[in-house]
């Protein structure tokens, strides 16, 4: 699915949510005004609510169409990651506000007037809320859209909420069990929970989270088109929004291969890569593929390497001969949790090298950061 089409589902979406939700809350507003129920005017005020996050959700999809200008080059795609930021504070305001009003319920127990019409009117808001839950479930996983999952996500939350509700007023009616208060407290933490949970969500791709397989795999699939590609690395993605991405990725290729080519074939793997959907930059990195002690020296390292950790690999091998020992270059990606390991994984090395070669050696290693491996 294109952008612009993409952002049509989303507008329309967020119309749907804005249009059901005033409906939804008009209704149970009236229901709470009628039996005098803190927790169906703590529901009806959540409606409003999601009715106004369906207003932002649809402007942030209106605001992500705008095309780049000379301010943002790279688009305005991250609107969509912003009005879901505003749709989990929102939610977590409404929460506190909601679970401050139950409390003072609690303090000050008041009874609720039974209504068959308010019952009905929850009823039928569960299965309206139940409905827009899968609605916006569907169109989310279709369009890969944080903004419709978060709204999807108040729906069943919704659905949850009023059930409660609709429980406590039959409980109520039948027991006399005062529990209106507490049923509004246990909403309005159930809605602050959601908010924090969301905020959690929304916040992350904002501040550039790790979420790079898809276009890992697809840069695999498309090496193995191009024979003089050895192998890539320092695979890096900045996200733009939703269906705007830019990468860069260092290619290796032998030294021996003609420059013109390998610069030809850069280029076209640049052109078909960013056919599909990701802007690509390439830095060329030449190899040397026929030196026999390099290639030893390369072997030792990857069999010890290996031994520690199936995760550990090297690239940008080079040596420099010095006064009576070899200084070898090399970039290791590492792990997070291996971090400790340095001390250990060059002594491993080094004494492989040293048995297996019968050379002295000095080593520089560059540990890269393991996610752009």
């Amino acid at each position: 699915m294109d952008q612009q089409n993409r952002n049509d589902v989303g507008g329309k979406a967020g119309l749907v949510g804005i249009v059901a939700n005033v409906l939804l809350a008009s209704g149970k507003l009236f229901a709470g005004i009628l039996t005098a129920s803190m927790s169906i005017i703590s529901d009806a005020l959540n409606n409003f609510t999601d009715g106004l996050t369906s207003v932002i959700s649809f402007v942030g999809f209106k605001l992500s169409q705008k095309p780049a200008d000379d301010e943002h080059p790279y688009g305005h795609a991250r609107f969509e990651y912003v009005s879901s930021l505003i749709i989990a504070i929102v939610v977590l305001f409404i929460g506190f506000e909601l679970g401050k009003s139950s409390i003072e319920k609690i303090i000050n127990p008041q009874p609720i007037n039974f209504s068959l019409i308010a019952v009905i009117i929850l009823a039928v808001s569960i299965l309206a809320k139940a409905g827009l839950f899968v609605y916006n479930s569907v169109l989310a996983k279709k369009i890969d859209s944080s903004t419709l999952k978060a709204t999807a996500i108040d729906c069943r939350n919704d659905v949850i909420m009023t059930a409660v509700v609709l429980a406590s007023t039959l409980v109520e009616r039948f027991t006399g069990w005062k529990v209106d208060g507490y049923t509004g407290l246990l909403v309005a933490l159930f809605i602050f929970i959601s908010g924090f949970s969301l905020l959690k969500e929304t916040v992350s791709p904002i501040l550039g989270e790790h979420k790079d397989q898809k276009i890992k795999q697809l840069l695999d699939e498309k090496i193995k088109e191009y024979d003089i590609v050895e192998n890539y690395h320092d695979l890096m993605i900045h996200d733009y929004g939703p269906g705007t991405s830019f990468c860069s990725v260092h290619l290796e290729i032998d030294k021996n291969v003609d420059p013109l080519i390998a610069h030809e074939q850069i280029d076209k793997f640049e052109r078909e890569f960013s056919l599909c959907g990701t802007v690509l930059t390439v830095h060329y990195d030449p190899i040397v593929c026929d030196s026999p002690e390099l290639n030893q020296i390369k072997d030792v390292i990857t069999k010890t390497l290996k031994q520690i950790d199936d995760r550990l690999s090297i690239h940008d091998l080079r040596f420099t001969p010095c006064d009576g020992f070899l200084n070898v270059f090399f970039d290791l990606p590492l792990p997070g949790d291996l971090n400790a390991k340095k001390q250990e994984i060059e002594n491993a090395i080094l004494c492989n090298l040293t048995e297996q070669t019968q050379n002295k050696y000095q080593l520089v290693i560059a540990y890269d950061n393991y996610v752009f491996n």
